[in-house]
């Protein structure tokens, strides 16, 4: 059986969609963008490529963003992050995430009488892997290769099973040397990253596919060295899904029903997601996302930033303002960050406090002779 959506919306749908929730509060403050900002620990979701450029040998991060906490309190992802700059020019990192869907409690009615029959936490999670190699003083690829699996199944659903697949990310960072601008020094850094490469996702036999968020980061970011004490960053980046478009099916009076992703493999999803769109390049427009972020910095002992994020009205309505601010404590980082809604669609993410915490494991790095 075909399920189409009974809707005339042709908002880009794929399972595990947590991928793309930004789990870090540093990046989350300056609108959710991060393929070309200074390397931290937490650039195994943007771009990894960017760990050979840390200032830091190794860090362990830690993360936990509520989602939908205005409407329940046990729905939320959680990540646990490392890296190890093994020589002064290679890298590797390492990153879990989880993400609970909350408790769902089952029940019967018997004889008039609520019967618990049991709770059930559907959830769903990712483990990867990556390794960047820097090929001379300003420019450094990686790759990286994730397991996903979805466990979305319920006691009362006999035929549902766990999905589960695997992605792979290939990345490139660019990070210049510093020259005059402004009557200060400046750096330029730019990034790129191709996420989640994988097939799609089977929950049951007989079931429909679907796609996992593969998904294109193109950045570019300008910071501003105003003195040895203070600087300011600024950050452009451009996203898209490089999933099939959904496409309209039609009756046999040639009546739109609805829409759906067509079915076909995830290389030519991936390759066709470019020039797909059922009306042209105008809707491929719609479907790229771009968002803004500025991040001010005091002695790398306090930073305050602020973003913003677009999509098209048609494509999803995400749009919002973000604020964070970071504290450097001895060996320990802590980043806040908080998002207010533009659109009239609401964020599930909206007016909730997001941390994240950092430990540098070693304060300097000494060249490493291979």
């Amino acid at each position: 059986m075909v399920l189409v959506a009974q809707s005339n919306s042709r908002v880009i749908t794929t399972g595990v969609p947590f991928l793309l929730i930004t789990p870090d509060a540093r990046s989350a403050g300056m609108g959710e963008l991060g393929v070309a900002t200074s390397a931290d620990v937490f650039s195994q979701q943007w771009n990894p490529a960017k760990y050979v450029f840390a200032e830091k040998k190794q860090a362990v991060g830690l993360s936990y963003t509520p989602y939908l906490s205005k409407l329940v309190d046990d729905i939320f992802l959680a990540n646990i992050t490392y890296y190890n700059k093994n020589t002064d020019r290679s890298a590797w990192g390492a990153s879990l995430k989880y993400f609970s869907l909350g408790d769902i409690q089952f029940n019967d009615f018997v004889n008039n009488t609520i019967i618990q029959q049991g709770v059930e936490r559907p959830n769903e999670l990712t483990l990867d892997l990556s390794y960047g190699l820097k090929l001379n003083e300003k420019f450094a690829l990686s790759v990286a290769g994730r397991f996903i699996r979805s466990d979305l199944r319920l006691t009362n659903d006999v035929d549902a099973t766990a999905a589960s697949s695997l992605g792979v990310d290939i990345s490139a960072f660019y990070q210049g040397e510093t020259f005059d601008f402004a009557n200060n020094k400046a750096q330029m850094r730019h990034g790129l990253n191709i996420s989640n490469i994988g097939p799609r996702l089977k929950y049951d036999e007989g079931g429909q596919k679907n796609f996992i968020p593969t998904n294109l980061r193109i950045g570019s970011g300008l910071e501003m060295i105003l003195d040895s004490d203070n600087s300011v960053g600024f950050n452009l980046e451009f996203n898209k899904l490089l999933v099939p478009s959904p496409v309209a099916v039609r009756n046999e009076e040639g009546e739109i029903l609805g829409y759906q992703q067509p079915d076909i493999s995830f290389l030519k999803g991936i390759f066709e997601s470019f020039a797909d769109a059922p009306d042209g390049f105008s809707e491929e427009l719609k479907e790229i996302t771009w968002a803004f972020g500025i991040e001010y910095v005091f002695q790398e002992a306090f930073s305050l930033r602020t973003g913003y994020f677009n999509e098209s009205l048609e494509k999803g309505s995400r749009r919002f303002l973000t604020l964070g601010a970071g504290f450097q404590l001895d060996f320990a980082e802590v980043d806040i960050s908080y998002l207010f809604s533009t659109s009239k669609i609401r964020n599930p993410l909206e007016n909730t406090l997001r941390f994240s915490l950092t430990f540098n494991l070693n304060r300097g790095f000494e060249a490493v002779e291979e």
